[in-house]
């Protein structure tokens, strides 16, 4: 036995004992472990949620600027005692995302499931409109809506806020429960049938169900893209009908004011704890 034998049966042996498949799925893990796919995923997260680190801290420091100055819960304190415009123009954002978004969802469901279920001529031509307003830009879509509101003379306000809301919200509803309908098995609604179920009750006990995971879906990216819209918001707002985007791009003219971080963070933390309360939720009507 040679000297370049001696020294690899020596390293050999140090290395502790492993089965060959065992071994070979180690080494490849390893290799895995810093690959370039992870390294970019983590360089993203970074990316994303290092501002949301960053506002959750400076809500708590005592000054206005960007010099931590000391811990303070003073901009808290302001939020909830002295804010009263913030809270009304939350409020507007709100009632106007929960009432468009659940208009939507109504109009998109029922609009879904009469497309996927009857053929008729100009079905390619509703699936075609309806999905325009998720491919016009948005200032496109506001100037249409507020000349619209002009040429019929409906005073701008929270009513053509909600309207504006729903109509831009209807393709986004129609698409999710579109795609849960592409799963359906039409089966189950002619078995439904020959137990002697109507029409009505096909919709209201076996297709409605079936859509739920999709409806919900819809319903929560609709309050989602309500809550933070902007563009349109301001082409068809009218006075005393300020939403928190408004609100906030109005604010941010004198600079950022550390009340909005700490808004910011309380709208965070409410929607971790929603997203959490809804996700079992969504787990029991996917598996129904």
């Amino acid at each position: 036995m040679n000297f370049k034998s001696v020294i690899n049966h020596f390293i050999t042996s140090l290395k502790p004992p492993q089965a060959g498949e065992a071994a070979r799925h180690a080494r490849r893990a390893y290799r895995k472990q810093f690959s370039f796919s992870q390294t970019v995923f983590i360089i993203t997260i970074i990316f994303l949620f290092l501002p949301l680190f960053v506002l959750l801290l400076y809500s708590f420091n005592s000054s206005k600027g960007m010099n931590w100055t000391g811990f303070s819960l003073g901009w808290y304190e302001e939020l909830f005692f002295h804010s009263r415009n913030l809270w009304r123009a939350f409020r507007h954002s709100i009632i106007i995302a929960l009432s468009s978004a659940g208009t939507a969802t109504v109009i998109g469901t029922l609009g879904a499931i009469g497309v996927n279920w009857y053929r008729f001529r100009l079905r390619g031509y509703v699936q075609t409109v309806s999905f325009l307003p998720m491919i016009l830009p948005e200032i496109i879509i506001g100037v249409s809506l507020l000349a619209f509101f002009e040429g019929v003379k409906l005073k701008l306000g929270l009513t053509t806020i909600f309207i504006a809301h729903a109509t831009f919200n209807l393709p986004f509803v129609f698409l999710m429960v579109m795609a849960r309908l592409d799963e359906f098995d039409f089966s189950i609604i002619e078995a439904a049938r020959d137990l002697g179920a109507g029409e009505g009750q096909i919709l209201l006990k076996v297709t409605i169900p079936v859509c739920m995971p999709g409806i919900v879906s819809g319903f929560l990216t609709a309050v989602t893209i309500s809550l933070e819209d902007f563009v349109i918001t301001f082409f068809v707002a009218g006075p005393g009908s300020s939403t928190l985007p408004l609100y906030i791009n109005s604010a941010i003219r004198f600079g950022v004011s550390p009340v909005i971080n700490a808004l910011s963070v309380v709208m965070i933390g409410g929607t971790v704890i929603l997203t959490f309360l809804l996700r079992n939720f969504l787990k029991y009507i996917a598996a129904k």
